[in-house]
């Protein structure tokens, strides 16, 4: 019965090494993140799955100690059980530290992207009033030509009007001094 216990230790101390690498393995991913935040986020929840999964695994350590025959095994897997969890508290402490790290590096850089975008809006808005200040000063030059055009064409309009008339009144008078020397010659 010494045999399966023992492979169940040697499978179970396997798998809490290779969480114990992955755990910091993600810890350097979040030292190394640069954002934004959702990444952040992601890093962490993925850290919590390992630590749960590294939690449990050291309990079934635990457990299968307190199973043992030898309280000599008993007495080294306990100690290894304790190592175990000395060495989670501390990547744990890494964790915290490296998350608010990267945490506060992300919001400096956010603030200093929300600075450059205020920035860049101000000179965009700027720049968008000036030109929109240039157009309405070429547009009012516009209507103003426009104007002095239709008022031009208006005068125009009546001159050609007083003209259309003067000539109807000469014509009418030219042809009734006309019927009048024709049908009245003595008048």
């Amino acid at each position: 019965m010494a045999a399966p216990q023992d492979v169940h230790v040697r499978i179970c101390n396997q798998e809490i090494v290779k969480f114990d690498l992955e755990v910091k393995a993600l810890i350097q991913d979040i030292r190394d993140c640069s954002g934004p935040l959702s990444a952040l986020t992601e890093l962490n929840t993925k850290v919590k799955e390992k630590f749960q999964q590294l939690r449990h695994r050291i309990q079934d350590l635990e457990q299968l100690a307190k199973e043992q025959d030898k309280e000599s095994e008993k007495q080294l897997l306990l100690q290894e059980v304790e190592n175990h969890k000395k060495q989670m508290l501390s990547n744990q402490a890494s964790w915290r530290k490296a998350n608010l790290t990267c945490k506060i590096a992300i919001d400096n850089l956010e603030k200093a992207e929300l600075l450059q975008g205020g920035d860049l809006l101000r000179q965009t808005s700027s720049r968008t009033i000036l030109d929109a200040n240039e157009e309405f000063k070429s547009m009012s030059g516009t209507i103003q030509l426009g104007r002095k055009l239709i008022t031009k064409y208006n005068r125009r309009e009546l001159t050609d009007k007083l003209l259309i008339f003067l000539a109807l009144a000469l014509f009418l008078a030219t042809v009734l001094y006309i019927v009048k020397k024709r049908l009245f010659p003595f008048l």
